[in-house]
């Protein structure tokens, strides 16, 4: 924890914007019920409202407060996204380290599995699989964290791979250590700092990857906030924006609210990988 207090210390301005960025998008996950000026699903005005008090960002085609229900699907889709990438990785990186620890039948058969999940295309696969299970929520954490698992799985694996030689991990064998102990306390620490990019990465892969689901009409259901389906909801509004006129600029500007939300913690996380993949590789900026 020292180490990486010092390094944080070190760390480049691009890196503190972007940790500075995901520490405002998570206090607005956690605060939401505070910070919303409406509850998510209620109606509170005319439809299409302009950006007026008391709607700072107009309401939507229900009437419902735009702020209040962006600042809700920050809680609702960088959740839904962090729960699904810390199940992808569980799954992922256990049965990587696994498959080079214990080798043989189980590495073999574990490799070919992920290797044909990987041959499908992931969009096709999700709609498929939700079109026939339903689109709950826990169908999709579900069916996304199993695709990123093998994503995960293959970088776990192929860092093992570099760390199981090692003669470290031979004394802990001699010394008569168990599978999960030489797991736990040999090789994860050692592939510590790819993993950490790789779930920046994976992070930013999932969170665009329920928007775009939402998008579809597949994703999270109304009326759950979800900045996919606001950007499906409002992209209509373009064709009716008078950038001439405030009022009416501001239908054009709808659907760039949520897009910019997802654009904006996408950038952030990627910089703090960024960061992340620069220590582990030794490299000075």
């Amino acid at each position: 924890m020292t180490g990486w207090m010092a390094r944080l210390r070190e760390a480049p301005v691009s890196a503190w914007v972007g940790i500075l960025v995901i520490l405002a998008y998570a206090a607005v996950a956690v605060l939401a019920p505070l910070l919303a000026p409406f509850p998510e699903t209620a109606i509170v005005g005319p439809q299409y409202h302009p950006w007026t008090a008391p709607y700072r960002l107009g309401t939507d085609a229900l009437g419902r407060d735009v702020l209040s229900r962006l600042i809700w699907g920050a809680r609702n889709t960088v959740g839904i996204a962090l729960v699904t990438t810390v199940l992808a990785f569980l799954i992922g990186a256990t049965t990587g380290f696994m498959a080079v620890t214990v080798g043989g039948r189980f590495d073999a058969v574990s490799s070919r599995v992920v290797d044909v999940l990987m041959a499908i295309p992931a969009l096709i696969f999700a709609l498929l699989v939700l079109t026939v299970t339903g689109t709950s929520i826990l169908a999709l954490i579900l069916v996304i964290a199993l695709l990123d698992s093998t994503r995960v799985f293959r970088l776990s694996r192929a860092v093992a791979q570099g760390i199981l030689p090692l003669d470290y991990i031979e004394v802990a064998r001699m010394r008569g250590e168990g599978l999960f102990w030489i797991i736990r306390r040999e090789i994860l620490p050692n592939a510590a700092a790819p993993l950490i990019a790789e779930f920046g990465l994976r992070f930013c892969f999932v969170f665009l990857f329920i928007a775009a689901l939402s998008f579809l009409g597949l994703g999270l259901q109304p009326p759950t906030a979800d900045w996919g389906s606001m950007v499906r909801d409002s992209a209509k509004l373009i064709a009716f924006a008078n950038f001439g006129s405030w009022q009416t600029a501001t239908f054009g500007l709808a659907p760039l609210l949520p897009a910019g939300a997802v654009a904006l913690l996408t950038v952030a996380v990627n910089l703090v990988v960024d960061w992340i993949l620069t220590i582990a590789s030794g490299l000075k900026e």
